[in-house]
């Protein structure tokens, strides 16, 4: 797996590339922890490129649901392909996180 990082207007986006598993999963948290840090108010996973989340991946979005409401921080993924969205939906993860098809689904859900 491979992570990207650009802004657009507000926003901080993290592009994920590959697999998000057990062992890559860890980079993810860290960048989290990173993009805290620097007090962004606006975190858009691009998952145009992922091709497959393990339980692990998913823990880390789940682990930070609280910390970015506390922090008053809007989160939202998009671009997911079938396979990766029936994960998600399979765990009721779509009741829980802004999941869009596109960027600009996502960036006009925090409007």
């Amino acid at each position: 797996m491979q992570l990207s990082e650009y802004e657009i207007q507000d926003f901080k986006i993290i592009k994920i590339i590959g697999d998000l598993d057990a062992s890559s999963s860890i980079h993810l948290d860290e960048a989290f922890k990173i993009i805290l840090q620097q007090k962004t108010t606006a975190i858009l996973i691009d998952c145009t490129l992922l091709q497959y989340i393990a339980s692990a991946g998913l823990g880390v979005f789940i682990s930070y649901i609280d910390v970015f409401e506390e922090q008053n921080v809007y989160f939202a993924l998009f671009g997911m392909n079938e396979k990766v969205k029936n994960v998600f939906q399979l765990l009721g993860l779509e009741k829980l996180l802004i999941i869009t098809n596109t960027l600009e689904e996502a960036q006009a859900n925090k409007l």
